[in-house]
C-alpha cells in the first residue's frame, strides 16, 4: 500500500512550525540577538546623489573616545564590490557615490550614540556630477554614465513570427503607453545583524537574512576567506518579500569586517529611515505595447518595448527584466512577436528582487490592453481572454510547448462565476454617473515556476529521526514568513507517517546545510518541498527496512500511519513509531535522510529569446469591484475574488494566507504605494508619508484554490507566493475603466489620474482607441537603441 497517496496531512490547515515563538513573543530576530562587550556599528551615507570622491577624512572620528574602529573601502582586504549577476554593487564606494544610499565610511564604537557621534566627525569631500533620474533620459548618448559607457545595461528580446506581416494583417492597430512606480518592500522589520569573530578563525553571522549563500560568498570574498570561514545563520525574519538580499549582503559584509578589524562582536541595526533610504526597490516601468487584431477580436502581432529603472547597480535586474520579458505577451495566442525589455542606470535607488519579479508591471500592461481590445470588437473582458487564452499544448511567444495542464480558463471561468462578473459588468458600463459608481474588471496570468532558465536551480533539505521517535528538519531554503517551514515539514510528515509536533524545523544555517540558491521565485514549496519529500523518503525505507530485519517479513508489507508501524493490509499496529526509530538506532542504521532536488531542464536562446524558459506554469485570475467617488477620484475596492491554481495546497490555510496578503500588496501597488523622488532625493523614509493598504483598505476576498497536480512538484505543489500579487492591480484597473469609462495607464491610480485617465472609445462610436487617447501618450515604439 502507497501511504504516499493518502494525503493524511498533505492538505490540512495545519498549524505553521513556527506560530508559538511568534505569538507568544519569544522567536529571535536578528535585533534580538546581543552578546557581552559588543560594539555598535554605523554606516556613513553618501552626501550626493552622484559625486566623485575626493577625500576622506577619519581623524577626528577615530580619536573619540569610545570608536573602535573607523573603515573606508581602503580597508576592505578583499572584494570591494558584489552582485549576483554584475559585480557592481559597492561594499563602501570608493571611487563615486551614484546614490544616496551608498556608503562611504564604517564607525564601530562602544554605544550606537558614540557610533553616530563619530560618523558627524568624518569630513568627506565630493565633488558633484550630473544626474540623469528618468530612465528614458538615460538612454541618450549625452545623458551622465553612471557605470562605464552606457546606461544600458541589461537588453533582453524575444522574436517571434514576422511582425511587420502581423500588422499588415490587422483590421486595427492598438497603442499603449502605461508607467509603473517605484515600490518600497515595507517589511516591518527593518535590517540587522551580529557579527563575530569566530573560534577558529573566520566570522559568525546571525541576521534577517534571505538568501544565506549569495551573502557568504560575498563576505568571504571581502574578508579574503574560504567559504568554511563564514557561517551565517538565518534569524527569525519579520518580513522580506524578496527585499532582505542584497542589502542585507551590503550590511553582513560591513559586520563582518568591522568585526575582524576590532575582534569583537559587532552590531549593526537600520533605522526606518536608514532602511528605506539605502534599501533597493520594486523597478519603475515605462512599457509602451502596440497590438494588431482582426475585427474578430483575435491578436496579429505584438510589439512591445519596456524600459526599467534599474537606479544606480544592477543588482537582480538582469533576472527581473528577463522574467518581464518571457512573460510579457501575457497568456495568449500570437504569431507574431517582437519584445525589447531594458534595464538602464540612473541615480535613483537601485531596484531589485520584489514580490511578483518582473511580472506585476508587465501585467498591468498586458491585461488593461485586453480590456481595450474587447471594447474595440464589442466583447466582454471575459469573452476576449477565452477566445485569445492558452490552452492545453499552446505554444508561448518563446516557442514553448505548454505540456502541463493549462489551467487558464478554468481559473477565469471561476473566478467571474463567483464574482457574478458579466452580469455585473454589463449593469455597470451602463449605469449613469453618480458620485459612488461601481464598477468591476477581470485580469488573469500565467506566471512560470521557480528561476527557470535563469541559472542552476537545485535545493537540499535534511530529515533526522532522533533516538524517540522526534524529528529535526532543516533546509537551504529560508522561510522569510511565508510558510515554507509549515510546508516542508507537513511534506516530511506526510512521507513519514507522523503528527505534525513530533517535527522541529531549524532556521537556515550556510554551515549545517548545502547551498540551495536563493529562495526567489515562489520556489520554497516546489524545490525544498521536493527535497523534503525525497529526504523523508530515505528515512522511510530505512525504517521500514529494520522492520522487515526484525520481523523477516518483506518491507512493503508495512506502512507507517499515525505515528505507527501498522501492517499494510489490516492496519494493525505493530509498533510505535518511537519505537521503531529507537529500534534503528539499536541496529545501527542512519536514521538520516539527505534529498536534493535538482528542477526539470529548461533552455533559452538569447539571440531571439526562444526556449522552455520555465519547466511549469501557474495559472490565476482575480475580479475586483470598486465604487469610484466621480467627483473626487476617490477609488474603494469594495469586493475581490481571487482564483489561483496551485497543483496542490500542502498547506490550506497558508495557501489562503498568501492569497489574502497577495490581494492586499496589489491593492497597494494599484492605488496607494509611490516611492517618490526628486532629484534622485526620497521624498518618503518612513510609514507616515509612505502609504500602505491598511486593513480599512482592505475589501471582502474570496479565494479560490484550484488544484490540478504537477508532476514536477511535491504531492502535485507547485506555487502561489508570487502569483497571488500580480493580479490585482490590473483588475483595479479595468473595474475604474469599466466604473468611469476612462482607462488609467499610469499606476497608483491617483484622484487626478482616475478623474483624467483616458476616455475609451466604445464599439459603434467613431473614432478608434489609438485616435482617442490624448496627445503624448500614444507613441510609436522607438527604435532599437543598443
Amino acid at each position: 500500500m502507497n501511504a504516499l497517496a493518502r494525503h493524511n496531512i498533505i492538505g490540512k490547515p495545519e498549524r505553521r512550525v513556527d506560530a508559538r515563538g511568534k505569538v507568544t513573543g519569544t522567536a529571535k530576530y536578528a535585533a534580538d540577538y546581543s552578546v557581552a562587550h559588543q560594539l555598535w556599528g554605523k554606516v556613513l551615507r553618501a552626501k550626493f546623489p552622484h559625486a566623485r570622491i575626493r577625500r576622506i577624512d577619519t581623524a577626528k572620528a577615530k580619536q573619540l573616545e569610545g570608536v573602535e574602529a573607523v573603515l573606508t573601502a581602503g580597508d576592505i582586504p578583499g572584494d570591494k564590490t558584489f552582485g549576483i549577476v554584475v559585480k557592481n554593487l559597492a561594499i563602501l564606494a570608493s571611487d563615486k557615490v551614484r546614490y544616496l544610499g551608498d556608503g562611504v565610511a564604517l564607525v564601530a564604537a562602544r554605544t550606537r550614540e558614540i557610533a553616530e557621534q563619530a560618523l558627524a566627525l568624518i569630513d568627506v569631500e565630493y565633488e558633484p556630477l550630473p544626474m540623469v533620474t528618468d530612465p528614458e533620459a538615460a538612454l541618450q548618448a549625452e545623458a551622465p554614465k553612471i557605470h562605464g559607457d552606457d546606461n544600458v545595461f541589461v537588453h533582453h528580446k524575444v522574436r517571434k513570427g514576422d511582425v511587420e506581416k502581423g500588422f499588415a494583417a490587422a483590421d486595427f492597430v492598438i497603442e499603449r503607453k502605461f508607467k509603473t512606480q517605484f515600490i518600497e518592500h515595507s517589511y516591518l522589520e527593518p535590517e540587522a545583524v551580529l557579527a563575530e569573530p569566530a573560534e577558529q578563525g573566520g566570522v559568525k553571522i546571525v541576521g534577517s537574512v534571505q538568501n544565506l549563500f549569495s551573502s557568504r560568498r560575498s563576505v568571504a570574498a571581502a574578508l579574503k576567506l574560504d567559504l568554511n570561514r563564514v557561517q551565517i545563520i538565518q534569524a527569525t525574519l519579520g518580513g522580506s518579500f524578496g527585499g532582505k538580499d542584497e542589502v542585507m549582503t551590503a550590511l553582513c559584509c560591513r559586520a563582518a569586517l568591522l568585526a575582524l578589524a576590532t575582534g569583537r562582536a559587532v552590531k549593526m541595526v537600520n533605522t526606518r529611515e536608514e532602511s528605506m533610504l539605502e534599501s533597493y526597490k520594486r523597478h519603475p516601468y515605462v512599457l509602451y505595447y502596440k497590438w494588431g487584431a482582426k475585427r474578430d477580436g483575435s491578436i496579429t502581432a505584438m510589439e512591445i518595448r519596456c524600459i526599467a529603472d534599474g537606479g544606480a547597480y544592477a543588482s537582480m535586474s538582469p533576472f527581473v527584466t528577463w522574467r518581464s520579458v518571457v512573460q510579457a505577451t501575457g497568456p495568449y495566442h500570437c504569431e507574431n512577436v517582437r519584445t525589447d525589455v531594458y534595464a538602464v542606470y540612473t541615480n535613483n535607488n537601485y531596484t531589485g528582487a520584489m514580490r511578483g519579479f518582473g511580472s506585476p508591471q508587465v501585467n498591468f500592461a498586458i491585461e488593461s490592453m485586453m480590456d481595450e481590445l474587447a471594447e474595440k470588437v464589442g466583447k466582454n473582458p471575459l469573452e476576449i481572454r477565452l477566445q485569445n487564452g492558452f490552452d492545453n499544448g499552446s505554444v508561448t511567444a518563446t516557442g514553448q510547448k505548454l505540456t502541463h495542464r493549462v489551467s487558464l480558463k478554468e481559473v477565469l471561468t471561476k473566478a467571474t462565476a463567483a464574482a457574478d462578473f458579466l452580469t455585473k459588468w454589463k449593469a455597470y458600463r451602463s449605469a449613469p454617473a453618480a458620485p459612488g459608481k461601481r464598477g468591476i474588471g477581470l485580469a488573469c496570468s500565467y506566471r512560470g515556476v521557480s528561476l527557470g532558465a535563469e541559472g542552476t536551480d537545485a535545493a537540499g533539505t535534511i530529515v533526522s529521526v532522533q533516538t524517540d521517535g522526534s524529528v529535526i528538519v532543516s533546509s537551504g531554503i529560508t522561510d522569510m514568513g511565508q510558510g515554507a517551514q509549515t510546508q516542508m515539514s507537513q511534506i516530511a510528515a506526510e512521507v513519514l507517517g507522523i503528527t505534525m509536533d513530533r517535527i522541529q524545523f531549524l532556521n537556515t544555517n550556510t554551515s549545517r546545510v548545502p547551498d540551495s540558491g536563493p529562495t526567489v521565485a515562489s520556489r520554497g514549496t516546489i524545490m525544498g518541498g521536493s527535497a523534503s519529500k525525497k529526504a523523508a523518503e530515505t528515512v522511510r525505507a530505512t525504517l521500514l527496512g529494520v522492520a522487515a530485519d526484525m520481523t523477516g517479513r518483506k518491507p512493503d508489507t508495512f506502512d507507517l500511519r499515525d505515528n505507527y508501524l501498522v501492517d499494510a493490509r489490516s492496519g494493525e499496529r505493530l509498533a510505535s513509531f518511537s519505537e521503531l526509530a529507537a529500534a534503528g538506532f539499536r541496529a545501527g542504521k542512519p536514521m538520516y535522510g539527505f534529498g536534493w532536488h535538482k528542477a526539470p531542464p529548461t533552455s533559452w536562446n538569447e539571440h531571439d529569446g526562444t526556449g522552455e524558459a520555465y519547466f511549469t506554469f501557474v495559472y490565476g485570475a482575480n475580479v475586483a469591484e470598486v465604487e469610484v467617488d466621480t467627483e473626487t477620484g476617490k477609488v474603494n475596492v469594495v469586493d475581490f475574488v481571487s482564483c489561483h491554481d496551485v497543483g496542490k495546497a500542502i498547506n490550506r490555510n497558508t495557501v489562503l494566507g498568501q492569497i489574502y496578503g497577495g490581494v492586499a500588496m496589489g491593492l497597494g501597488y494599484g492605488l496607494l504605494e509611490e516611492f517618490d523622488f526628486e532629484d534622485a532625493v526620497p521624498k518618503q523614509l518612513n510609514f507616515d508619508e509612505y502609504l500602505i493598504a491598511t486593513a480599512l483598505d482592505v475589501p471582502r476576498i474570496q479565494a479560490i484554490i484550484v488544484e490540478n497536480e504537477d508532476n514536477a512538484g511535491p504531492f502535485g505543489a507547485k506555487s502561489v507566493g508570487e502569483p497571488a500579487t500580480e493580479l490585482a492591480a490590473p483588475a483595479i484597473a479595468n473595474a475604474i475603466a469599466n466604473a468611469t469609462g476612462r482607462r488609467i495607464c499610469e499606476i497608483p491610480a491617483t484622484l487626478e489620474r482616475v478623474l483624467l485617465g483616458h476616455k475609451l472609445t466604445r464599439k459603434g462610436e467613431r473614432g478608434s482607441a489609438l485616435k482617442e487617447a490624448p496627445a503624448g501618450d500614444t507613441c510609436k515604439l522607438r527604435p532599437d537603441t543598443k
